[in-house]
């Protein structure tokens, strides 16, 4: 048996676990499966650190404004709300009222998206592919824009900016879905039309800022370019149950997402529905990125960049890639707010940061991958 083959059939290409020195005695087996599970043991250990860096920055981030509140002073404020027994109320109030909501978005929103765009990543084989590239983030902002300027709502209540921003997700869901049937596109042409659709959608969003109100174009420009300041307790809990709902139901189809990441021929060969598959991984990546863009606007990058940086360290298999990706990208959310902070201090719209830092690293990826990590 070639033990090196061996390996690079059961070692992610991606893993950065080096190859163990070979044990006297030790068959070929019970060294593939001892390197094996060392590489196992590596991811989780990378979970943890993503895990521990996630805590820590939450911290941190609470400790920054006007108030001035320290890091472990946060926890126990934190601490003493959850158990009831408030001690000192003007600190409870900066960070469960003022602060935490912010935060909270910036997690929620991280998650979200990260998840969303491993997903799509691996579902359609694509490496530039996420809610953003594919024109879906768009299509939901120009739902909720036509909610929010012109008053037209699908359905009236509380719900429809967010149902308006899911039917106009779909629109670009739906085309690539249908072009995939009828083209058999290749990956570049994918994101190339998912761009096309996103440029159309910008401009159908931008005629109706041009005719609305002066102060109501100016509230949804501030709003469309990716924030998370104005988000209040009474709208997260809808932000939460989307990408919750959604996060678990692509994580139930982590296995289905691995098939299809190793070709549509080999996931038809263990009798899976790719076409089915893919439409439900769409609406549901079209759920989240409804939820959130109905309440933050645009924030670009998370979603693509996030499953790459993770894709280094844990590898591509979807049951330990989508929690690491989520991890991160509520990670890199809160990094950005930070620095928003600390370049103009809160008014700093967080997609601008998500932009100026994302594409940057983007593109080092890029560059610095010498052959493909999929």
């Amino acid at each position: 048996m070639n033990i090196k083959k061996t390996l690079t059939g059961l070692k992610d290409r991606a893993s950065l676990t080096k190859t163990l020195d070979r044990i006297e005695g030790e068959s070929d087996e019970e060294y593939v499966y001892r390197e094996y599970k060392v590489s196992q043991r590596s991811k989780a250990l990378f979970l943890g650190g993503f895990l521990a860096l996630f805590i820590i920055l939450i911290g941190l981030k609470i400790t920054q404004g006007p108030y001035d509140i320290g890091f472990i002073e946060v926890y126990q404020t934190i601490w003493h709300h959850i158990t009831g027994d408030i001690i000192e109320p003007m600190a409870d109030n900066v960070v469960w009222e003022q602060r935490m909501p912010r935060v909270l978005t910036a997690v929620i929103v991280g998650v979200g998206l990260a998840a969303a765009g491993a997903a799509m990543q691996s579902m359609m084989k694509n490496p530039l592919a996420d809610p953003y590239t594919t024109g879906i983030s768009s299509g939901a902002l120009f739902g909720a824009t036509l909610a929010m300027t012109v008053g037209i709502y699908i359905v009236g209540g509380f719900y429809g900016r967010v149902v308006n921003a899911f039917v106009f997700a779909m629109v670009p869901a739906l085309f690539i879905i249908a072009l995939s049937r009828w083209k058999k596109p290749s990956p570049a042409m994918m994101i190339l039309v998912g761009i096309a659709i996103m440029y159309i959608f910008n401009a159908f969003q931008s005629y109706m800022m041009l005719r609305a109100d002066p102060n109501s174009a100016s509230a949804v420009y501030t709003w469309s370019v990716g924030s998370i300041g104005m988000t209040t307790w009474d709208e997260i809990p809808i932000i939460l149950t989307v990408s919750a709902v959604g996060f678990v139901s692509l994580f139930l189809m982590t296995r289905t997402l691995n098939a299809l990441n190793s070709g549509d021929s080999y996931a038809k060969s263990l009798g899976i529905n790719v076409d089915k598959v893919r439409i439900i991984c769409l609406i549901i990546i079209s759920l989240i990125a409804a939820g959130i863009v109905s309440f933050t606007g645009i924030i670009g990058f998370i979603g693509l960049v996030s499953p790459h940086i993770a894709r280094i360290f844990v590898g591509s298999d979807n049951r330990i890639l989508l929690p690491a990706s989520a991890l991160l990208g509520a990670c890199m959310m809160i990094i950005c707010d930070m620095v928003a902070f600390i370049i103009v201090g809160s008014t700093l719209q967080i997609g601008i940061v998500t932009a100026m830092i994302g594409g940057p690293i983007f593109m080092l990826i890029l560059i610095a991958q010498q052959k493909e990590v999929w």
